[in-house]
């Protein structure tokens, strides 16, 4: 919805004519739906900001979200819909501090009256209501941003990759094995490698409650890929269990290693790298 010159015109005239007022009563509207959430101060500089956007758009002319003039105004209300997104707030919340500028807009043109009063305020609303709809969609795209930035970051403290021994490091897999957890495990898993140019790596998997045919394929392609660097995997965590289900689904692990536990996986690395290891007698008691 654009306002035509004359609308804009008017519209400006109308909210520069009473800054303070429109901006005090604004942020009395909102404050109201905010509950406290956020400060007096704050809400009064981003309705000031949405303010002087509003007035100077209309100054230059028509008020078309969509036209080139509408880029200080895009830019407020884009300002707006990150900022709440980043601290919590609901995209309801967000979109009635834009809605609120309709009761400003309706006290103003009651009062100022004129033959324009009911097809200007009809026009204003049509406005508020596209920047509205222009403020939730911006507020939906930063918080799937967000979101997805979130889920990334748990992706990777969910996969870490630990030096145990020099020359050894270890992936300790908790929850399901998905193809997109796979890809970051063998990343993560390669670029260790690279850094610490350990020769042998340990892939448990105590923590994944099942495996079936996909989660040990993604397993199968992490040992490829790792061996491809120039390092042996040996599949720790082997429970009765996840056994049975892998001789009843006929899965083949090859020449690949496997150990019940961590530890002993890391006894057979130690082993192999010729550090002899020896269990340590109980305590007698005293």
């Amino acid at each position: 919805m654009a306002l035509s010159t004359e609308e804009s015109g008017r519209l400006a005239a109308l909210l520069s004519g009473q800054n303070e007022r429109v901006t005090t009563r604004w942020t009395e509207i909102v404050t109201s739906s905010l509950r406290g959430r956020l400060s007096q101060a704050e809400l009064r500089r981003q309705v000031q900001d949405l303010h002087s956007a509003i007035v100077a758009t209309g100054e230059q002319g028509t008020i078309d979200l969509s036209a080139d003039n509408a880029g200080e105004l895009r830019a407020a209300l884009s300002e707006l819909s990150r900022g709440r997104a980043r601290q919590g707030f609901s995209a309801t919340e967000t979109t009635i501090s834009i809605f609120a500028l309709k009761d400003v807009l309706a006290e103003l043109v009651q009062e100022s009256g004129g033959p324009n009063a009911l097809q200007d305020y009809v026009a204003f609303s049509k406005l508020v209501d596209e920047m509205g709809l222009f403020t939730f969609e911006s507020f939906v795209r930063t918080r799937e941003s967000l979101i997805a930035d979130q889920a990334e970051q748990l992706l990777e403290l969910s996969t870490p990759v630990v030096k145990l021994w020099e020359g050894v490091v270890a992936v300790p897999l908790v929850g399901t094995l998905d193809s997109a957890r796979a890809q970051v495990v063998m990343e993560r898993l390669l670029q260790t490698l690279v850094d610490t140019g350990s020769p042998y790596a340990i892939i448990d998997i105590t923590g994944v409650p099942a495996v079936d045919t996909q989660v040990a394929q993604h397993i199968l392609k992490t040992v490829v890929a790792a061996r491809l660097m120039g390092a042996d995997c040996i599949i720790s965590g082997i429970r009765p269990q996840i056994a049975q289900t892998i001789v009843a689904l006929g899965i083949e692990f090859g020449d690949i290693a496997t150990k019940a536990s961590l530890a002993d996986a890391l006894r057979h690395v130690l082993r192999l790298t010729g550090v002899e290891t020896a269990r340590r007698p109980p305590r007698r008691a005293v």
